[in-house]
């Protein structure tokens, strides 16, 4: 199936007709440049520029030259929040050889880019953005020497089919142990370093989200509910104790996989893939009952049900459902979870899809109660600009809106691959889109 990424009303409601969903639109986009508090920080607009991993590191995993290029970009953009991308936390689970990095030898080399992305965005807007950097362990989708590493939480026949990994490569509850140390500490070092906050990631089947449906894993760290949470619980308290009360502490969280029972998150136990938020709406309240008050939601898998994590125009397969079915789906399951946490601040997924109409959408769903926070991930590549047009003039330029068409992620599949938009961004990436993808 392929569609046009609607940029009128008209066709935002022709798309929701195919797909037999509803939505709300709001005309009123302005609730989009208000601003929302969290732990006693102003954060001064709702949207929120989501992580995109750009594999453009140093070989020691630092900040390179495309990655400080796209920060400042970002920063420009004038998003209320900037969630810095995937940073690793142990160095056999960098899920590529240019993946960032952070250790307690390193940690302050970040700082500039920091320091640079505040005073970028508050020299081009008038303030400066809350700065968030994911902290994370790829577990089966390590690849620090640029060939498969994996390190998994229990083998899953779904991705595997006939040929599981070596029950070696499976980490023992005392590996889990120090990486949990690992990321608490990990947060700590962010604090130093200047960030506003830490996600302790936990989404689209890296380690930590692969624990959640461990349900046959036997040990501290599978079968019950306190066990295949015990991972991020543990590694967000540890980081609320170790840093300030201004520092913010959070989880960019699956809550829903997407895959039918023993092997998925949040779904009915006898009913396929069904969602069953009833999981996540009980680790979401345990999170803000240990002091979490911002929570960014996602959903699925972007290796093997990537229609279900952000829906396409256009891909390298069709997928099972109208991609509007996938952007309801996100949206309100996110605001059914959302509603169980109603002190916390949550950050919405899966918009890009939804292109000029998205401050629509996601307005509406904000003045409803919905969630707090517009989450853009592919459009910030795309449209680094999105959140300040946003603000100044209500809507999104159609000239400069992501396609959806999965460009970007085709160059992270490639071995050595930096991704960006070779469509919007093409004077960089289109050559890289070549090199990689077309092999020209």
């Amino acid at each position: 199936m392929s569609i046009s990424v609607p940029h009128t009303k008209e066709a935002w409601e022709a798309l929701c007709r195919e797909a037999n969903v509803v939505l709300p639109y709001a005309e009123d986009t302005s609730i989009l440049k208000t601003p929302v508090t969290v732990q006693g920080r102003v954060i001064p607009n709702r949207i929120a520029y989501q992580a995109m991993e750009g594999c453009d590191g140093t070989p020691g995993g630092l900040p390179d030259t495309l990655t400080r290029r796209r920060y400042l970009r970002f920063a420009r953009g004038g998003a209320g929040i900037i969630w810095f991308e995937a940073t690793a936390v142990m160095k056999e689970g960098r899920a590529n050889p240019r993946q960032l990095y952070m250790d307690e030898y390193n940690f302050m080399d970040f700082a500039p880019l920091v320091e640079e992305i505040k005073e970028t965005c508050l020299r081009e807007n008038g303030y400066e953005p809350t700065v968030i950097v994911q902290l994370t362990h790829s577990g089966r989708y390590s690849k620090p020497e640029g060939v498969p590493a994996p390190l998994i939480a229990y083998n899953n026949p779904l991705f595997e089919g006939d040929a599981p990994i070596d029950a070696s490569r499976i980490v023992s509850d005392a590996y889990l142990d120090r990486l949990t140390e690992k990321l608490s500490f990990a947060a700590a070092l962010a604090e130093r370093a200047g960030f506003d906050g830490c996600d302790i990631k936990c989404c689209h089947r890296y380690l930590n989200s692969e624990l959640l449906s461990a349900y046959n894993r036997p040990g501290r760290y599978g079968g019950c509910y306190e066990n295949r949470t015990r991972l991020l619980r543990e590694a967000v308290q540890g980081a609320l104790a170790g840093c300030s009360s201004r520092f913010i502490v959070s989880t960019r969280m699956n809550i829903y996989d997407g895959f039918p029972y023993p092997y998925g998150f949040s779904v009915n136990e006898g009913d396929g893939i069904t969602p069953d938020y009833t999981e996540a709406k009980h680790l979401a309240a345990d999170l803000a009952g240990y002091g979490v008050h911002l929570l960014n939601f996602t959903m699925g898998n972007p290796y093997f049900n990537p229609h279900v994590n952000r829906p396409f125009a256009s891909g390298t397969y069709d997928p099972p459902e109208h991609p509007m079915v996938g952007v309801h789906r996100m949206l309100t399951g996110i605001a059914e979870v959302a509603g169980a946490v109603p002190d916390v601040k949550v950050i919405s997924s899966g918009i890009s899809l939804l292109g000029g109409t998205s401050p629509n959408v996601t307005a509406a769903m904000i003045e409803a109660g919905a969630f707090a926070f517009a989450g853009y991930g592919r459009e910030t590549l795309a449209y680094p600009g999105c959140a300040r047009d946003i603000c100044e003039t209500g809507g999104l330029d159609a000239k400069k809106l992501c396609l959806t068409c999965g460009k970007c992620t085709e160059i992270m599949r490639t071995p050595g691959g930096t991704p960006g938009c070779p469509i919007r961004d093409g004077e960089v990436y289109m050559p890289i889109y070549k090199k990689q993808v077309l092999g020209k």
